[in-house]
């Protein structure tokens, strides 16, 4: 299967090199120090399951030069979408499927208004990884894609990317739900994102923390209100599962999120904790510990620089 990867840092760069070993045939649409690691010396996964080395990858900042390709992971930050989205032409052809694995519930309606609907499905990536350096990503818990067409239907075009996904070895879903999938990860990664960038920790401590353990429920709950005012079906299980996944992860796991704002970038946070106060605004839901965790990351949002 030949499958572009638009965006490979953290997400698109763990995922597809586990897709380039397994045998797809896989480019990355990268640019700075990282597209040039990766033309000249490969690309290099840490993780706890074993390194990775891929001595040799395809990659380039010229989408022109690919053509069209059977799938698109687009997996660049939410801030970064607009000017991403306008790299994929030359690589939709007329049975390409473009699957966004944004944070947060936004991607997939700013990737319709780019390119035509019929090619966009939707996704949630479930994993922490990082690039530690160009060329190389640090991986350090969870490795689950789960995608889905829009209207709930098994098709063709994912199935293959199923195919390809399990026999690169990581966990990997075709929902028929990928909605409400969708909004399932954007509440719990709300959550773990804003409380450990306001708190400047790891999940460990936090939960360990019976206060502050109560707080991440509380704003839990928040997300899912939200969600049900909205009109998504979340279950009850949704919130259940994110408590278990939060008590699973190991105690130095970071956000993402936590990781940018360490290193001085720009955060993710207007999709996160500050899309569940607007949406929440726009429902009439109260959304108190996202309107403070919102608030006193405003002044890092848009990274160091923002701070004068």
């Amino acid at each position: 299967m030949r499958i572009a990867i638009v965006g490979a840092g953290g997400v698109g760069g763990y995922f597809g090199g586990r897709l380039a070993t397994a045998g797809s045939d896989v480019v990355f649409i990268a640019r700075g120090a990282h597209l040039n690691a990766l033309r000249t010396n490969g690309l290099r996964i840490e993780s706890p399951g074993g390194q990775l080395n891929l001595h040799r990858v395809a990659a380039t900042d010229d989408p022109t030069t690919v053509g069209a390709v059977d799938a698109v992971l687009f997996a660049v930050k939410m801030y970064d979408v607009e000017q991403a989205a306008s790299l994929l032409p030359p690589l939709v052809g007329a049975d390409t499927v473009v699957v966004p694995f944004q944070n947060g519930v936004d991607g997939v309606s700013m990737l319709q208004r780019a390119i035509d609907p019929k090619h966009v499905a939707g996704g949630v990536a479930y994993v922490a990884a990082v690039i530690e350096a160009p060329g190389v990503i640090r991986h350090t818990a969870m490795e689950h894609l789960l995608f889905g067409e829009l209207d709930g239907t098994r098709s063709a075009r994912l199935l293959r990317l199923l195919d390809a996904c399990q026999a690169a070895g990581f966990q990997a879903t075709l929902s028929e739900q990928i909605e409400t999938d969708i909004w399932a990860k954007f509440v719990r990664l709300a959550v773990f994102s804003g409380m450990t960038c306001v708190t400047r920790s790891p999940i460990g401590p936090l939960r360990d923390d019976p206060d502050l353990f109560a707080m991440i429920q509380a704003a839990f709950l928040e997300g899912m209100k939200v969600a049900h005012a909205k009109g998504v079906p979340l279950p009850r299980r949704v919130f259940d599962e994110a408590v278990t996944m939060t008590q699973a992860l190991p105690p130095q796991a970071k956000s993402s999120m936590l990781e940018d704002l360490e290193r001085g970038k720009r955060l993710e946070l207007p999709w996160l904790s500050g899309a569940l106060v607007r949406i929440g605004g726009e429902l009439d839901v109260e959304t108190p510990i996202h309107r403070f965790i919102a608030t006193v990351l405003k002044p890092h949002a848009d990274g160091r620089s923002s701070l004068g």
